[in-house]
C-alpha cells in the first residue's frame, strides 16, 4: 500500500501529563514535551491518553493539554487528540471541542468499564464516527478482561464510516490477527501497537503502521522501527534490547509506569519532577533505585553515536 505524508507513521507517543508541586497542569512543562518530541524526530503524539492519566483529569483539562499542544506545535507535529469518555454524548462533545482546537486526528477508546456485546459498542462507535465525519479517527481497544474487538466487527465499521482509519490494539500474541485485520480490511486500517512497544519487533514485519509507545524512550524506538522497517533486523534487535528492560518492569503496572516515564524525562533534562494526581504509586526504596539504574542504561544508549538517534537540542529545564 503506498502511504501518503498525511498519514499517522511510525512512533506515535503519548505525551504524560506534567504537573506542579500541588498537582495542577504544568503548561510550561507541557510545552517541553511537545518541543521533545519534534526534536527526536517524532512525527506525531498523542494525549490525554491512558499514559497521560487522563482519567484524573477533568473534562475541561483534557480539552485544554490538547489545545496547548495544538497551539504549541504549530504545524510542526501532529496531535492524536485522545477524547475518551464512557458516555457517547460526552466523548462527541470532547471529540468535536478537539476538532475545533485543531487537533489533527482524534483518537477514542472503546469504553470497557462493563462487558458489552458488539452491537451495544457498534451503536457507540458508530454514532461517534459520525459525529465528527470529517476528521480521521484512531480507535483504541485495550480489554484486559478479554477479546478486543473482531476483525469482522472492524470490516464493517471500516465499511460504513471512512473516517475510521487507524486502529490501535493492545494484547499479547495478537499477529495472527493483526495478519487477518490487514488481509480483511485490504490494509485500509493503519494498525498500530500499544503496551509500550513491547512486541513491535514481532509485528513490524507484518505490516503494522507504528506503534504508541511513553514518550521518553520515543526517539530511540522510532530508530529501531526504521531498522526493522529497512530490513536492518539485527541492529534493530541489538538496540531494542538494550531498551527493553526499562520498558518491561515500568509496565507492569500503570501507576509505576507514570512514575518511571517521568523520572526517565527528568534524567533527559526535560522536566523537573515525577508528580502524577493522587491516588498514584508509591514506588518503594528498591524499586526507586532500580528506576535509577535502568534511566542510567537508557542515557548510555543515547551517547552511543553508533545508534544515530537524532541530538535533542533547546528544551532543557532552565536551572
Amino acid at each position: 500500500m503506498i502511504h501518503t505524508e498525511n498519514e499517522l507513521l511510525g512512533v506515535v507517543p503519548i505525551i504524560p501529563t506534567p504537573f506542579t508541586e500541588d498537582e495542577e497542569i504544568d503548561q510550561d512543562a507541557l510545552r517541553r514535551l511537545i518541543d521533545f518530541a519534534i526534536a527526536g524526530g517524532i512525527q506525531a503524539v498523542c494525549l490525554p491518553a491512558y499514559a497521560s492519566e487522563f482519567y484524573k483529569l477533568t473534562d475541561e483539562e483534557k480539552l485544554l493539554v490538547v489545545k496547548v499542544a495544538v497551539q504549541h506545535a504549530a504545524g510542526r507535529i501532529k496531535i492524536v487528540a485522545q477524547s475518551n469518555h464512557p458516555s457517547l454524548k460526552v466523548a462527541i462533545k470532547l471529540a468535536q471541542a478537539n476538532v475545533a482546537a485543531g487537533a489533527d486526528v482524534i483518537s477514542l477508546a472503546v469504553p470497557r468499564i462493563f462487558a458489552l456485546p458488539e452491537n451495544s459498542l457498534k451503536v457507540y462507535l458508530e454514532e461517534f464516527l459520525q459525529a465528527i465525519p470529517d476528521t480521521p479517527v484512531l480507535i483504541q481497544d485495550f480489554n484486559p478482561g478479554g477479546s478486543s474487538i473482531s476483525v469482522n466487527f472492524i470490516k464493517t465499521l471500516m465499511d460504513e464510516n471512512p473516517n475510521f482509519k487507524y486502529l490501535k490494539l493492545e494484547e499479547p500474541l495478537c499477529a495472527p490477527k493483526f495478519e487477518d485485520i490487514i488481509k480483511t480490511t485490504k490494509d485500509q486500517i493503519g494498525l498500530f501497537e500499544g503496551w509500550g512497544g513491547l512486541y513491535m519487533l514481532e509485528l513490524i514485519p507484518i505490516g503494522i503502521r507504528g506503534v504508541m509507545p511513553g514518550l521518553a524512550v520515543a526517539d530511540i524506538l522510532q530508530r529501531v522501527f526504521t531498522l526493522r522497517s529497512q530490513g536492518e533486523h539485527a541492529k534493530a534487535f541489538d538496540l531494542f534490547e538494550k531498551v527493553m528492560p526499562q520498558i518491561f518492569f515500568s509496565l507492569q503496572n500503570m501507576e509505576l509506569f507514570h512514575y518511571a516515564e517521568k523520572e526517565l524525562l527528568i534524567a533527559r533534562g526535560v522536566l523537573s519532577n515525577s508528580i502524577a494526581r493522587k491516588a498514584a504509586y508509591i514506588p518503594d526504596a528498591s524499586s526507586v533505585a532500580y528506576i535509577k539504574e535502568l534511566n542510567q542504561r537508557v542515557l548510555q544508549i543515547l551517547d552511543d553515536e553508533s545508534w544515530e538517534i537524532r541530538p535533542l537540542e533547546n528544551i532543557l529545564v532552565k536551572s
